[in-house]
């Protein structure tokens, strides 16, 4: 599948986590970066704090199949992206979500703020079920 256009710090986000590259992923956001995941839970402030959160839950998959986006809307420094997320749970379970995330970019391109929508209720039942 072919990514939709999109500024390259959310470009890298997305084929970061298709990689499960932490160190990209993480790259992609400014040193002072937030990211809100799901939003509703506590924001990880700080590119190593998001950094450390990302290489915590890659390990619980074999593999993780990352997030696929599937439209992109950029208007000036908001970006707006619908995604597909697919992983295998370590006891083999299939694992798909989809969600919404939305983008404010800083100054020099890198990503300020990553607020995504999804229902991790639906997430987590897939893990636990």
């Amino acid at each position: 599948m072919t990514f939709p256009a999109m500024p390259p710090a959310v470009l890298q986000f997305f084929q970061a986590s298709q990689d499960g590259d932490a160190d990209a992923w993480a790259k992609a956001f400014a040193q002072d970066g937030v990211f809100h995941d799901p939003v509703g839970t506590a924001p990880i402030t700080g590119r190593a704090a998001i950094h450390a959160f990302i290489a915590s839950v890659l390990p619980g998959f074999r593999p993780f199949l990352g997030l696929t986006p599937t439209e992109a809307h950029t208007v000036g420094n908001h970006v707006a992206v619908a995604w597909r997320g697919a992983a295998v749970a370590l006891d083999g379970r299939p694992v798909n979500w989809s969600g919404i995330n939305i983008y404010e970019l800083a100054d020099d391109g890198l990503i300020r703020e990553a607020r995504a929508y999804f229902n991790s209720a639906v997430f987590q039942a897939q893990l636990s079920g």
